[in-house]
């Protein structure tokens, strides 16, 4: 093979064998990504899968939904390993909705076998409105339906095996809004709600984190929840 030298030659040096296997000595191998063990759909099932079931009560319900999220553990004992949800299950003593539930398990689960990015579930889920109206959970934050509700209980699971990234407020951030939450109290002599005992009762819906949350502070609509501003 030619080798064009665009450098002035000051020395040189003749290889020889035993200079050629010390260098092959420092040369980590490299992992072949062949060898690495990715879901797909045909992964046998293993004998134990590892769980998190996650209640749900809705106001909607006398009973509450359990979903069971059950992962599978890949590349078990190397570098590599990690946690993947392999099947769901949704449990209720109340059956009115038992076939579309059981009909919606079945896909989550077929499309967490077939591998890949499978986050986009939760947006997905997140997104579906109740033609009759949604309602709002302890904490303030509005669930727009029972199926937004499972989604988010999927997206809680995901950012507990790592597969979604936890997003936090910085903590100037947050001291920010607790300075602002004080002030507006103190301004308008009003005390907490107890829907929502972080906000005051003068809060409506903030659209980017669905928590009734947004007051106006220095004639700006701010939510005490996410930072949200109008005004930027």
């Amino acid at each position: 093979m030619t080798q064009k030298i665009t450098q002035k030659i000051t020395a040189y040096k003749v290889l020889t064998d035993e200079d050629k296997a010390a260098a092959a000595e420092h040369i980590a191998p490299q992992p072949n990504p062949a060898d690495r063990e990715s879901m797909h759909e045909k992964v046998a099932r293993p004998e134990i899968l590892y769980g998190s079931t996650y209640k749900i009560k809705t106001p909607q319900s006398e009973h509450a939904l359990y979903i069971t999220i059950n992962d599978m553990i890949l590349n078990e004992g190397t570098e590599h390993e990690e946690r993947r949800p392999y099947e769901v299950f949704i449990n209720s003593k109340n059956m009115e909705h038992f076939q579309w539930v059981l009909a919606l398990t079945r896909v989550i689960s077929a499309v967490f076998r077939k591998g890949g990015d499978a986050c986009f579930l939760v947006e997905e889920l997140k997104a579906v409105f109740d033609p009759q109206g949604g309602y709002f959970k302890k904490g303030g934050v509005f669930m727009p339906s029972l199926v937004a509700e499972i989604g988010c209980a999927i997206e809680s699971h995901l950012k507990q095996i790592g597969m979604l990234k936890v997003t936090e407020l910085d903590t100037h951030h947050k001291q920010f809004l607790a300075t602002k939450r004080h002030e507006f109290l103190s301004l308008h002599n009003t005390e907490l709600t107890t829907e929502a005992s972080d906000f005051p009762a003068q809060a409506i819906l903030c659209m980017k984190c669905q928590t009734k949350a947004v007051v106006l502070m220095d004639g700006c609509m701010t939510c005490l929840n996410c930072g949200e501003s109008k005004c930027g």
